[in-house]
């Protein structure tokens, strides 16, 4: 990855001149301008994300004390939180943007992961955890990965099997029926020919909905399956699987989702965005410019 600095002037160029050609709107809001721009906040949450930096506070508090020159006013934490949960759809748009740039992979894969909100012996009761609408709330799932219960919400993915961009994603129930989640964020566009996917997905309904659609869906096998099944064709399944695993890691582990630390639905939902988004930025461009 690019230095720290270069990378926050790489981003915020990006980001200003993608305000400015009017492929990332920004909502109105009453008063007056911000001294920092929404193209500075935008910036400095991604770069938090690329850098993995878990506590937003405390990324304010590091720029602050070593980017004065590139950021001379930033607001207080409290009001940097506020706006920049204003702007979550600005991430989604700057990932769309960055992701329309390559087109999409012939073979894909859907999957989802937890996303814990709180331990779950810290559960009482009812609690705000809900979304819009309250259709949809932190309830307790299974974490099949970890083998143990978690209480929160899962995070659901399309990406593509060779350059692993996310195509698609949805912040959905704990206990979501995962084939469910998946016919959902294949509606969102064209049908991929092949698509892999987990065990959790596999029934015939839904094979056969995709295929209607033109899609094959490829699960890993079962026990009795592997046993007639060539140990080439095990190997390959089981390295294209890792690709979906590598993405969840790099999300909820490097970049620090499963650790995102907010304490509303619509803080989640921020956070979700622009980590997607800073993934998406680091798959397309942030790689190809490292230093050799």
């Amino acid at each position: 990855m690019l230095p720290t600095e270069d990378l926050f002037v790489y981003v915020y160029v990006l980001i200003d001149d993608l305000i400015g050609a009017g492929a990332i709107t920004i909502p109105p809001r009453p008063g007056p301008a911000p001294a920092c721009s929404d193209a500075e906040l935008l910036a400095i949450a991604l770069v938090r994300h690329l850098l993995g930096r878990r506590s937003e506070a405390g990324f304010l508090d590091e720029v602050r004390r070593d980017w004065a020159h590139l950021f001379p006013r930033l607001p207080h934490q409290s009001e940097a939180n506020r706006r920049i949960r204003w702007l979550w759809g600005a991430f989604e748009l700057f990932r769309r943007h960055l992701a329309a740039q390559l087109p999409e992979d012939g073979c894909q894969q859907i999957d989802t992961s937890a996303l814990p909100v709180k331990h779950p012996s810290r559960v009482r009761g009812p609690d705000g955890w809900a979304g819009p609408g309250n259709d949809l709330a932190a309830r307790f799932g299974r974490d099949a990965a970890h083998a143990e219960w978690f209480y929160g919400f899962r995070l659901a993915i399309r990406t593509d099997l060779g350059s692993r961009i996310v195509r698609a994603w949805a912040i959905v129930a704990a206990a979501v029926n995962e084939r469910d989640a998946g016919a959902d964020l294949l509606a969102t566009g064209p049908p991929p020919p092949d698509l892999l996917a987990d065990k959790g997905f596999a029934g015939a309904a839904f094979a056969a909905a995709q295929a209607a659609r033109g899609t094959a869906v490829l699960v890993p096998p079962g026990k009795h399956q592997r046993a007639t099944m060539p140990a080439i064709l095990r190997k390959i399944i089981a390295e294209w699987r890792n690709r979906i695993e590598a993405t969840f890691a790099e999300i909820t582990d490097q970049m620090e989702l499963a650790r995102h630390g907010a304490h509303t639905f619509w803080g989640l939902l921020t956070r979700t965005a622009a980590t997607i988004a800073a993934h998406t930025l680091l798959r397309l461009h942030l790689t190809r410019l490292s230093p050799a």
